[in-house]
């Protein structure tokens, strides 16, 4: 390991979190699915459901108190959870699809929903338990 790389556990926190989240995702997304014209309700579901759950973990001792818990759940689970990209390439489909109203509502809807559930779990940390969680990577 050279000087300055993450140590091992933590790689494999945040790859094993990684794969439990984009396996989650995918599941959902796969139950859930989006046709055409309609608004992609799964992945906005998904990436507010994951806004907030990434927001709430500085309230948790626990997680808190573990690197590793925080990189497994931080940008490791909730990291390979939500998705910009999906996000991303879903709007430019409604787009494409000529669906502007739709991706217009998807984009600053999913915008605005994910702040404020960031917004609503803040509430449940305080400034400093937010600073520990960062320093401890979780907001990587």
């Amino acid at each position: 390991m050279t000087a300055g790389s993450p140590p091992a556990r933590l790689l494999a926190a945040a790859a094993a979190g990684g794969a439990i989240g984009a396996v989650a995702r995918w599941a959902l997304t796969d139950a859930f699915p989006t046709h055409g014209p309609d608004f992609p309700w799964s992945t906005f579901a998904i990436n507010v459901v994951g806004s907030f759950a990434l927001a709430l973990l500085p309230a948790f001792a626990a997680v808190r108190g573990s690197r590793t818990l925080t990189v497994f759940l931080g940008p490791g689970l909730l990291g390979g959870f939500t998705t910009l990209s999906a996000y991303s390439e879903q709007s430019r489909a409604l787009l494409a699809g000529g669906h502007t109203t739709v991706a217009v509502l998807y984009v600053v809807g999913t915008l605005v929903a994910c702040l404020v559930a960031v917004r609503l779990a803040d509430q449940w940390s305080t400034a400093r338990q937010r600073r520990v969680f960062a320093h401890e990577g979780g907001d990587e």
